[in-house]
């Protein structure tokens, strides 16, 4: 390939993703000057590495799930509600990342940075990298939900030192801001768990986002 020549998509996002989780602050002033748009940044990171823990922890319900037994009588979650579940949360986790990119975008001036939703969408779309490349784990109930909760962490991390560097804002509120941001990630996750249950059934683990 020579220099200059455009990459695979799936080779370009390999290569993001290692860099932002082995190289976060270069990685995110890189990210901070690319031109984007947030359909661009949906068609070629997000709606794929969102389906990872999606997929995954649907296949791990699928082939481990087993009956247990309430007040004797004795449950097995559905093919069907487990596919379901995992289709609404997945539906449910692309719009919370939009839907998190609002807030980041709303609060930014009040902390001492610069308003724009592209930044934003950035910042949320990138910093769920760990986050959803840790749901592949998910292939293994117990052992999946260790591993999905250390990505999920990673993520927090990410996005935290992205905040500043792609809204502008003003490195003393940075925990403050993060802090509101972290409430707002806590209810949506909260709210996407609640709501693919009662559309979806019996089902896998949910992205954070």
């Amino acid at each position: 390939m020579s220099v200059g020549e455009p990459q695979p998509l799936a080779q370009a996002m390999i290569a993001r993703a290692k860099e932002l989780l082995l190289r976060p602050l270069p990685t995110w002033d890189a990210i901070d000057a690319e031109e984007a748009t947030i359909e661009g940044l949906y068609r070629r990171w997000v709606i794929p590495l969102a389906a990872i823990p999606a997929i995954s922890g649907a296949l791990g319900q699928i082939a481990f799930s087993g009956r247990f037994q309430i007040f004797g009588v004795h449950f097995r979650p559905s093919v069907v509600g487990i596919l379901s579940r995992a289709l609404v949360g997945y539906a449910l986790s692309l719009i919370s990342v939009y839907l998190l990119a609002v807030v980041v975008d709303e609060f930014a001036i009040r902390f001492g940075g610069e308003r724009s939703r592209t930044q934003a969408f950035k910042l949320t779309a990138y910093s769920a990298t760990a986050a959803w490349v840790a749901g592949v784990f998910a292939l293994l109930p117990g052992l999946g939900a260790l591993l999905g909760l250390l990505g999920a962490l990673y993520s927090l991390y990410l996005f935290y030192l992205g905040l500043p560097k792609l809204m502008r804002s003003d490195p003393d509120q940075t925990l403050s801001y993060f802090g509101l941001s972290l409430l707002v990630m806590i209810g949506l996750a909260v709210l996407i768990g609640i709501l693919s249950s009662c559309f979806g059934g019996w089902g896998g683990p949910v992205s954070i986002y």
